[in-house]
């Protein structure tokens, strides 16, 4: 299992899917080089330079924090179970009651659908809270998600973090 990465008054707690297979051997998340979280989350101008995976820490320096929808590691995001990200769903939502945000933002469509039970969400805010909490649904950042380019991916993260001033 891979920990969160939190911080008292987080502007956005960004949730992955699950930890692939590398996060899992590194204890980063985001850790394969294919992976298209850290450039975008530098691009769209969340950290003020392209962090390593190795270096999540200093995410809540800027406010920010990750966590996953699933803990269980995997090659690929469509081994989870419905039963899995349903009570993954549950899971994040206790936390994010307990934390408080500013924003929840899951990077993964599908995955949000099922966790949550909205077939029909699509990219960007959500019609939907977690007690005081927005929510948004952002690309997967997987290299394996090959419709989105760490370029497209960033301007949905400014698109969000546009909506923090």
């Amino acid at each position: 299992m891979i920990d969160d990465v939190l911080g008292p008054s987080l502007d956005v707690l960004f949730c992955g899917i699950n930890p692939g297979l590398m996060s899992e051997a590194t204890g980063h998340h985001f850790a394969r080089p294919g992976n298209r979280f850290w450039p975008a989350l530098h691009l769209s101008g969340f950290t003020p330079r392209l962090l390593a995976p190795a270096e999540q820490h200093l995410l809540p320096s800027f406010g920010l924090g990750i966590t996953n929808i699933v803990a269980r590691p995997s090659a690929k995001a469509s081994e989870l179970t419905r039963r899995e990200l349903a009570e993954g769903g549950e899971r994040l939502t206790a936390l994010v009651t307990e934390l408080g945000p500013k924003v929840l933002a899951v990077l993964g469509i599908s995955a949000f659908r099922t966790a949550f039970a909205v077939p029909k969400a699509v990219i960007g805010p959500q019609d939907m809270t977690i007690g005081q909490t927005p929510v948004w649904v952002l690309p997967n950042p997987s290299g394996l998600n090959a419709h989105w380019t760490a370029e497209t991916i960033a301007g949905e993260l400014r698109r969000l973090r546009a909506t923090l001033t």
